[in-house]
């Protein structure tokens, strides 16, 4: 069974950067699309980014142009780069493996879910 694991949330100040990345083990992505979510404290989950795996982004309006998705399918590795940094980015964000190859923001199309790292944005 694949097991998605995150890694590189932290704390950072107002306009700072971060790298999240989420490693498969006991498996691959294979041809799936693959998602970052994040949930803030008494919020719902919502949708970042996804890719393809044929490289096709998609970007939640409130990230765009401050995040970068990006996957390495020989390593079965998605990075997350967020720059510009706000206190509204603080949450727990998580990697998801949708159930196919379309890119979604959808998160019941996704199946596969890792354990979530930290993300804290002081102002």
């Amino acid at each position: 069974q694949v097991q998605l694991v995150e890694s590189g949330g932290g704390m950072v100040q107002t306009g700072g950067s971060l790298r999240l990345s989420c490693a498969a083990s006991g498996g691959t992505f294979g041809t799936k699309a693959m998602g970052w979510f994040r949930q803030a404290p008494g919020k719902e989950r919502e949708f970042v980014s996804a890719i393809a795996y044929s490289g096709y982004l998609y970007y939640a309006d409130s990230v765009k142009g401050r995040f970068t998705i990006s996957r390495d399918n020989a390593k079965s590795t998605v990075y997350l780069q967020m720059n510009s940094l706000k206190p509204e980015d603080t949450a727990v964000y998580y990697c998801a493996r949708s159930n196919g190859v379309l890119i979604t923001h959808r998160l019941y199309e996704y199946d596969i879910w890792g354990q979530g790292t930290q993300v804290t944005v002081s102002s």
